[in-house]
Order: structure tokens, then sequence, then C-alpha cells
């Protein structure tokens, strides 16, 4: 955990690595004129069609359309959020991160101690399974469960021994308190964990954040998770999502199971690339941390009442995250089993059959939503359209919204709905991650190659045109580049687009930085030419627009 990191120094940063020698150690570069290529790493190929500028500090697919700087490198190749990025790249530079100090309940913490002291606690855990009198039982338990010591060791899993003070005999107490793993009533403490198998749970990054521990007799609660401490909040991890990483990094797709042993049961059995939520519903920050690393996803629930409930839930949650090129299906097992009993009973490839013909969500949705409507009655229809309109328009813009909308309309039989959706709309509101690239205009060339590079501003402040008297389309873009760029001064495109993140223009930002001016292969380019060119055109252009609409103006007057 840290507090903001300062914008200077993610430029500097950006200055310091040379996006070359960063990718170059990911994926292997050949030089190619002034650019290096590779196949790319975001899609197969056979053509390597992944180009890295060096002049730029930028790299682009002309195949699949990604590209970026280094910090969007590691985000896509890393699968890492933005705060995780720049940690990585700073690592890689050799410098530290500026960290402002973070209060929690009111006290300032180094969160690398917690870390530490968790990290400690799980190798005290795993000695104990091994050494303790005690951890006979647990080891005897896993065995009846058909777990071997090679997952109890993939997975950390230790023993809590049946004692008030294990651990806060051993370690320093007020960093097990922050830490989750200490207890307090009347002024005393004591080890929260006692007698418990111990699962250790890790963030992505592979660091201990917290424990869940559950007993090895019928005593209640069954299960016990650590409480949310400032390195761990249930609602966002999940267990055996590091794990599963580290087998495969780019898994087909993920399997969403509800508990700690169906993780590692399927596991036992091949199937690692399952991961269940922390004793809390599936969430949407948990779907979207999953959609980083596969494109598919199916929801596992029991086939009782209480898993119907939870998949319904999860399903609710997930209209928010789907994107086109998203998956997701839903799993319901047979009355009474698990994965655990299901995987056992019918083997890995009946087991695996049945997530691959899992019902899509669109149809699970549907027919939990009509399952008591009358559709044969104007109030059912209604009905219908009621409950179903609200969870569609959460789905973000895109061909699958238009589909789900269709549908919709063909169950309601209402023409209602055409008003509500413009497929041209939901088409051209769709603008991320599409490899098709706009058309070439002198005005988008002006842009495209003012962000590849900055410095060529100085040639439009020569020309001081007077903007009030120019009218043309990207106008306002334009105007806010030259801004940005007077205001931060960028030594390199990079930093340029850095600026843009999270912003309103981003993502037509990175289309234009990623618009193909100039011709591949064509050597005898001249991009200043081309510029101070298309610069011309723009002007000329804009004041003939500028009179004509004035011209129009005074003639409707």
């Amino acid at each position: 955990m840290s507090g903001r990191i300062p914008r200077e120094f993610i430029d500097d940063l950006l200055v310091r690595v040379d996006i070359v020698d960063l990718i170059d150690s990911h994926v292997p570069l050949k030089k190619a004129g002034s650019n290096y290529n590779a196949r790319c790493p975001f899609h197969t190929e056979k053509t390597p069609s992944f180009s890295v500028n060096r002049k730029k500090q930028f790299y682009h697919c002309f195949g699949c359309g990604a590209g970026g700087n280094a910090i969007s490198f590691l985000m896509e190749f890393s699968h890492l959020d933005f705060v995780e990025a720049i940690e990585d790249l700073a690592g890689f530079a050799g410098v530290d991160v500026p960290r402002e100090a973070i209060e929690y309940q009111g006290k300032k913490h180094d969160y690398s101690s917690l870390y530490s002291v968790l990290e400690q606690a799980a190798i005290f855990y795993a000695e104990q399974l091994r050494k303790h009198p005690q951890g006979i039982k647990a080891i005897e338990y896993l065995k009846n469960r058909g777990l071997s010591g090679e997952i109890a060791k993939d997975y950390s899993l230790g023993y809590a021994p049946d004692e008030w003070g294990a651990l806060a005999s051993r370690f320093d107490n007020k960093l097990l308190l922050d830490a989750g793993m200490l207890s307090s009533k009347n002024d005393k403490v004591f080890d929260r964990f006692r007698g418990r198998l111990v699962f250790p749970i890790r963030d992505k990054r592979k660091r201990i954040i917290g424990f869940g521990g559950r007993v090895l007799d019928d005593s209640l609660p069954k299960y016990l998770n650590s409480p949310e401490t400032a390195v761990f909040s249930k609602g966002k991890e999940l267990y055996g999502l590091y794990e599963l990483l580290e087998k495969v990094s780019k898994p087909k797709r993920i399997l969403i199971v509800e508990g700690y042993m169906d993780v590692l049961a399927l596991a036992q059995f091949g199937i690692n690339y399952s991961v269940a939520a922390l004793g809390t519903a599936t969430s949407k920050t948990h779907l979207d941390l999953l959609f980083r690393f596969t494109s598919e996803l199916v929801f596992c629930f029991d086939g009782d009442t209480a898993g119907e409930k939870a998949a319904w839930r999860a399903v609710k949650e997930a209209f928010p995250c789907l994107r086109d090129g998203r998956q997701i299906r839903v799993m319901l097992l047979p009355q009474g089993q698990d994965p655990d009993s299901l995987v056992r009973q019918e083997g890995v490839d009946s087991f695996e059959r049945r997530i691959l013909e899992s019902k899509a969500l669109s149809d699970f949705y549907f027919e939990k939503v009509c399952m008591e409507l009358n559709l044969e009655t104007v109030e059912g229809r209604s009905r219908l359209l009621t409950q179903a309109k609200p969870d569609i328009e959460k789905i973000p813009a895109g061909f699958f919204r238009e589909m789900m909308f269709s549908r919709l309309k063909e169950l309601s039989s209402s023409s209602a709905l055409d008003v509500l959706e413009n497929p041209a709309t939901i088409i051209s509101n769709n603008v991320g991650g599409s490899k098709e690239g706009l058309k070439v205009t002198p005005e988008r060339t002006v842009i495209a190659l003012l962000l590849q590079k900055p410095g060529m501003a100085e040639v439009i402040e020569g020309l001081e045109p007077n903007w009030d008297e120019l009218s043309f389309p990207s106008k306002e873009l334009l105007l806010d580049i030259l801004s940005t760029i007077d205001r931060k001064q960028p030594e390199n495109m990079a930093i340029l687009l850095e600026a843009y993140r999270g912003t309103e223009n981003e993502q037509m930002v990175f289309k234009l930085v990623n618009l193909e001016v100039m011709p591949r292969g064509n050597d005898e380019f001249n991009e200043d030419a081309e510029f101070k060119g298309a610069l011309a055109r723009v002007i000329e252009f804009g004041r003939r627009q500028y009179f004509d609409d004035l011209v129009k103006k005074r003639l409707k007057e």
C-alpha cells in the first residue's frame, strides 16, 4: 500500500527507462531499420507485427492494435494495475518509488512490515503442519480429502496450533494485531487462528495478505477468515489466483468456485484454473480482476437454493464487465454435489465436459428472469421489461449489449425498445480495443505527428494561427494537446501519452498516436515536411470553414 505517486516521478521514470531495453527483457526484439520487431505477445501470429520505437518510446502491434508506453506494456504483459506497473518499472530502473504515508485507523504504518510478519506467520504454520503433534490431525484430514503433499506445498498449507499464544509469543504483537492475526479482549491478546488447517492467501504479486482457517471437527464456525486490514480486503482478492497464474499465465478460462477446498480438490485433479471468493459474494471488482487474465469466466456453484442465489447475484454483478470479447458461463452442479465431490465421482473428463456445456450467461439470465412471468400476458411482458432493462443497460456499449436488447425485445414482443437502442450509436461508442485504423486526414495527421513528436508544437507556435477564426472537427483536441505540451514540456511521446491516461480524451489520443501516417517500409518519409504540409491544409480548410459558417449564420438571420 502507498500514497499517491508524484506525477514528476512518473515522468522522470519514463525518461530513465528505455522501452526497447524493457520490452527486450520480456520479449526478445530484433532490429529492423529504425525500429525493433517481434512476434506480438498479446495475440498469436506467425509473422512479426509488433514494433518498438526507441525514439518515440512507444510500442505498437499492427496486427491486434495493442500499443502504448513502458507503463502500458507492463500493465498488459504482466497483468498489473497502474501502481504495480510503476513499482515494477522503478525496480527495472533501480530506483525507489516515493511514498507518502497513509493513515490507517488513525496511525501510520509501514506496510512492508505487515507483509513480512504475515510471511513469517505462514512459514510458522507450515512448520507446525509438519512438526507439531497436533499437526498429524490436519495431515490426516488432507489425506482423507484426497489431497497430496504436493498440493499442500504448492498452496503453502499450514496448521495453527490449538494454543492461545502460539503466534503472540513469537512475533511483534502490534504488527500481528494490525495484520489481523491476533484478537484482543479485556486488554489481552490471543491468536485468532487456533486448532485449524490454515490457507495462506496471496495477492497476485505473491505477498501473503491474509489467511483462512478450517476446523478439523464439527465445531463452529467451520471457516474463519482474516479481518479487513490495511493490506487485505476480501472484496478485492481471490483465493488461488496467484497459484493459478504461476502455472498458466494466460488461462483459456477461469472457474470461480465457492471455497478453499474446491480450489485444492480441482488442482489435485489437474484442473488448476479455479479461484474462490473469500467468504463474500463474487463482486464486479473480482470479475474485473479476472478479466485481466482471460476472456472467459465460468461461475461454478452448488445446485442447491443457496448456490442458485449466489449464481444469480454473481450474474447481476457481471453486467457492467461484459464488454465485447468477454464471455461468462454458469455451471450449476447436481443437488448435493460440490466441485470436490463431483470431480471425484465423475472424473476429470466428465467434469470438464460439464464446464464446456455450461449455460451462457445470457441464457441463464433470461431463463431466470422469465421463470415466474407469464409472457402470454401484457402484464407479464411489461414486468419483464421493467426487470431486465435496467440490468442490460449496465452492459458497456457494443454488440453484446445490442444482442441482449434484441433478445429482450423478442421475448417481450415489444417495439418499445426500438427508440432505446441505436445500433449505430452502440458501435460508434465502442471505441476501446478496436484494431481498425482511423481514416488519415490532414487534421488527424497533424495531431498524430504532434503526439509522436511533441517538439513539433514549435512549428505551430511560429505560425501564430488565430484559432478563433479556424473551424475544424478536432480543433478542441488539438488545442488541448498543445496546452498539455506547453504545460508539461514532455521529453518524449511516452510522457505526453501518460498525461492522458484516465482522461476523457485517452482513447482518441491512443487511436491517433497509432495512426499509420507513414506507410510501413517507406524510409524516405519526411515527418517534418508531412507535418507542415498537413498543418497548412488544416489552417486553409479551417479558415474557409469558419467563413462559410459565418455566411450561413447571416443568411439565417
